[in-house]
């Protein structure tokens, strides 16, 4: 018999391994509790109680029961009860899902105030002020978040309440405007809902539960899940926890604290420190917060107090560590903790010292940093000058360098994007409901708030740059401008430069510059701490991982680049980019051509350009395996267009005879469906000499390069193969030309001949194309748009952004590898060509061969190589080494 489900937690009967169950926050609470630190006691509704109501509707039956239970104990451990008239217990109850999702659900504070309690807390307290303002703030979060009141209609009462007061902040309002405002506030809920504010504090607690369980499918929440790629099926916990109070007077206070500075990774202890308010003041930026370090002179013994705790959680977690914290009287209580969101420049940086310390080992500290972290990092930085005065400094709260034009809101950030325009989402403070418009822009600019602010701790899990608490400026969301304290007046639409790194905003656009860890990345040498530890992490990944990375090259001079940055080989040149410009006439040619002596005329022609080309790639990859793709694109892509071609003939009073036979020509050859018709292999079967002039140009590049000592390893692929016949045929023509070169030159010719497999035929027969292969290189971006029935181009331009919304897929297959079906035909192919070549060497090198997720993948499967633009070499390397040591990235 299976015992019962059990749906509430205690917070000392968990711990930090219990995170899917009771969530990243709740585990958390209870390890601190389990540790001993001072944390207000409470309990945890778990995950699965919230998927069971995401299912159903209603909550499991036994969930009251036992929330009843814990309460019951709750009050027993505090000495008091929820809601009572004299010296009432108050709860907070806050949403906690398994993975961190800051700000996107509700919370709701001070649960179990009514207009009686609201005077036992007044006495209990000796400040009526206080409680009053602790009324109207749940008056004014359960309105909106569990009754659907519109903040703003709590916001504008608000204002106006502070302006006949005459004063500009909350904490000026005295305990009798703060009562009358509560009344306000209570009037905007019946008259919006039609029902009073609950006055029973058990309604208030089960309405509370419900509503953070529904906060997990509110807009923002999946908006924030599809870009992190959570998944939906998880379900939030709910954290119902005694509250302590930071509203109390000048010996008061909440704050949030880092054990490392989050947006560099340098040691030290960092945050915000806001006296006389409660936790929420801080992320929302209202009030510009103190440094924490001023909290050592305000209060001495609980400054020293925390900042022992903040050492006991990093050593406890091994990790940077965000905390939030209420001192409620001078009593110093711990409200949460969890492992800190970082930029990419902290992550490389804490994981590098953190493995100095000897706290974690190398592979550990590997598996702390990621390929994504590593490209936002290679990213261009401004290229500032003396006379590049900024507009206003602020907190830099997310590295990096964007330009875009100023947008104030969320949806004029959203359109501009989707019409291709770079913009700076520009707000007093950003809240959750931002979010949109903080994915669509390139930075965030906010004149409130500081580093653990909504907008701070949000992009820089995005990696989005972020200036925050820019106080020289005055935004007014209204007239769509800013101004600044010099008088001047920045109007949408206006350009402006957003350096996340140095905390300032420039009028315009600045020149960018290569970044310190571009540069250390090709020249191997570190300038700094930060680029130390990045060639740190690359150094054990490249000692550890299995697969090799190569490149996607065309040129000697990216070639060459991607050597520098650590390219072990080119997986995939495309012959067909030497095909592009000044040398499109002879292709023209080609084509063109009447009889077999014009066609043969127009390829010796391309001969020894092809042959330069070549001798050029093999000499930059000297000693490094080069695989050398054969012409894949239909012909006709090498001809003018055919309606531009047409227009200009029938506009032409004397039309060009060239032009005419272009024409025809590309009548000729046009399909319905070039994708799938006369391209890769078939060329080489249907157009006489085109195969041979291409290996005749590579042997001849080899010849050379050999004569001139080099060390050239070339290798032949054959693309768009579906049948072992095609490439036996066009294997058979190789090979005779690479003999012929062989015979002229007294030079033994070793190049290697395979096939990329891109079709999903070539993947199901691969143990029969394996017979005639030397090696199978996987042209993941055709076979997926094969596989999937779609062209990329125009799938992406039309239903993919409806795709992604609806969860069909949770991310493009065109960006990362789908598993089930792509993945799967990959696997099979491996598997069945190495059952009959046991030696066949296969790779990747379709965009995936970049992507971080896609690479484990490739490791798992048994693949030798990848191979990707030299861009993302350092990544693909980082990745493979990554893949090595840990486990799998999930399916």
């Amino acid at each position: 018999m299976e015992a019962p489900v059990k749906y509430v937690y205690a917070f000392e009967e968990g711990n930090r391994d219990m995170a899917d169950l009771l969530g990243g926050k709740g585990a958390g609470l209870a390890e601190m509790t389990r540790l001993g630190l001072p944390v207000p006691p409470g309990f945890t509704v778990t995950t699965d109680a919230c998927k069971v109501y995401l299912v159903t509707g209603e909550e499991p039956p036994e969930l009251g029961v036992e929330a009843g239970r814990a309460l019951a104990e709750l009050e027993r451990t505090m000495g008091r009860a929820l809601g009572a008239r004299d010296d009432p217990l108050l709860v907070s109850v806050r949403s906690g899902a398994r993975f961190s999702m800051p700000g996107m659900m509700d919370t709701i504070l001070d649960i179990g105030l009514n207009d009686h309690s609201v005077t036992g807390l007044a006495e209990a307290a000796g400040d009526e002020r206080f409680a009053w303002d602790s009324y109207r703030r749940l008056v004014q979060m359960f309105g909106h978040t569990v009754m659907d009141v519109p903040e703003d209609l709590f916001e504008q009462a608000l204002a106006a309440r502070k302006a006949r007061s005459g004063v500009t902040g909350d904490h000026e309002l005295s305990a009798g405007e703060l009562s009358a405002l509560t009344e306000e506030f209570k009037e905007i809920v019946r008259e919006r809902t039609g029902e009073d504010f609950p006055q029973e504090p058990a309604e208030q607690l089960a309405r509370a539960i419900r509503a953070v369980f529904d906060s997990w499918n509110v807009e923002r929440a999946r908006v924030y899940r599809r870009r992190e790629h959570i998944p939906d099926d998880l379900g939030t916990a709910v954290n119902v926890q005694a509250m302590v109070f930071g509203n109390l007077g000048h010996d008061s206070g909440t704050g949030v604290a880092f054990t490392r500075d989050p947006a560099t990774g340098e040691r030290g202890v960092y945050g915000d420190y806001l006296p006389d308010a409660q936790g929420e003041d801080v992320v929302a930026g209202v009030r510009n917060a103190l440094p924490l370090t001023e909290l050592e002179t305000l209060d001495p013994r609980a400054y020293a107090e925390f900042t022992g705790h903040l050492r006991t959680l990093e050593n406890h977690y091994r990790d940077l560590c965000d905390v939030e914290f209420t001192i409620e009287r001078g009593r110093l209580w711990i409200l949460q903790t969890r492992v800190g969101k970082r930029t990419a420049q902290a992550t490389f940086r804490i994981a590098h010292e953190l493995r100095e310390e000897r706290t974690i080992g190398e592979d550990e500290a590997l598996t702390r940093v990621d390929g994504a972290a590593l490209t936002r990092l290679m990213f261009p930085r401004f290229e500032v000058t003396p006379a590049d005065v900024p507009l206003a400094h602020g907190v830099p709260a997310s590295p990096g360098a964007a330009v875009g034009v100023a947008v104030f809101d969320s949806a004029e950030a959203i359109r501009r994007a989707a019409a291709g325009e770079d913009t700076v989402l520009v707000r007093r403070e950003t809240t959750p409901d931002d979010l949109p418009g903080m994915i669509a822009a390139r930075a965030v600019l906010t004149s409130r708030g500081g580093k653990t602010s909504h907008a701070a701790v949000v992009a820089r899990g995005m990696g989005k740059v972020c200036v925050c608490g820019a106080e020289e400026l005055t935004v007014d969301t209204v007239a769509r401008r800013f101004t600044t304290s010099a008088g001047a007046i920045i109007q949408e639409g206006d350009t402006l430069s957003v350096d996340g790194t140095a905390g300032t905003v420039h009028l315009g656009a600045l020149a960018l510059t290569a970044s310190d860890v571009g540069r250390a990345l090709e020249t191997g040498t570190a300038t700094g701490p930060l680029t130390e530890a990045v060639l740190a992490a690359l150094a054990h990944a490249d000692t550890v991982r299995r697969l090799e990375v190569r490149a996607n090259a065309d040129t000697a001079e990216d070639a060459a680049r991607a050597r520098a940055l650590g390219a072990q080989g080119i997986g995939l040149c495309r012959t067909e980019h030497m095909f592009l410009g000044e040398r499109r006439e002879l292709v023209e040619a080609m084509i063109l051509a009447r009889d077999g002596l014009a066609r043969e005329a127009a390829l010796a022609a391309l001969l020894p350009l092809q042959r330069a080309d070549f001798t050029a790639i093999l000499d930059a990859m000297d000693g490094l395996p080069v695989t050398i793709r054969l012409i894949d694109p239909p012909l006709h892509e090498f001809l003018p267009d055919r309606t531009d071609l047409a227009v200009r003939l029938a506009r032409s009073p004397r039309p060009d005879p060239h032009e005419r036979d272009l024409l025809a020509a590309v009548e000729r050859m046009h399909e319905q469906n070039p994708m799938l018709g006369l391209r890769g292999v078939r060329l080489a079967l249907a157009v006489p000499g085109l195969t041979a002039m291409q290996v005749r140009a590579i042997a001849e590049a080899v010849v050379r390069r050999l004569r001139d000592g080099g060390s050239p390893h070339a290798e032949i692929m054959i693309p768009l193969v579906g049948t072992a016949e095609e490439l036996r045929l066009a294997r058979a023509e190789a090979e005779r030309v690479l003999a012929e070169v062989t015979a002229e030159t007294g030079v033994r010719l070793d190049c290697p001949v395979g096939t990329m497999i891109e079709l999903p035929r070539a993947a199901l027969t691969a143990g029969r194309i394996a017979e005639a292969a030397d090696f199978f290189s996987f042209g993941t971006n055709d076979l997926t748009q094969t596989t999937w029935g779609l062209s990329r181009d125009d799938a992406e331009a039309s239903f993919f952004p409806l795709y992604l919304e609806k969860g069909v897929f949770p991310v493009s297959p065109f960006e990362t590898i789908d598993r089930q079906g792509v993945g799967r035909l990959v696997e099979l192919a491996v598997t069945e060509g190495r059952a009959v070549a046991p030696g066949l060497t296969t790779g990747v090198c379709g965009e995936h061969g970049g992507d971080p997720d896609s690479i484990h993948f490739f490791h798992r499967v048994g693949l030798d190589y990848v191979s990707c633009s030299p861009f993302r070499i350092p990544a693909a390397r980082l990745e493979a080494g990554r893949a090595a040591v840990g486990p799998a990235a999930p399916a």
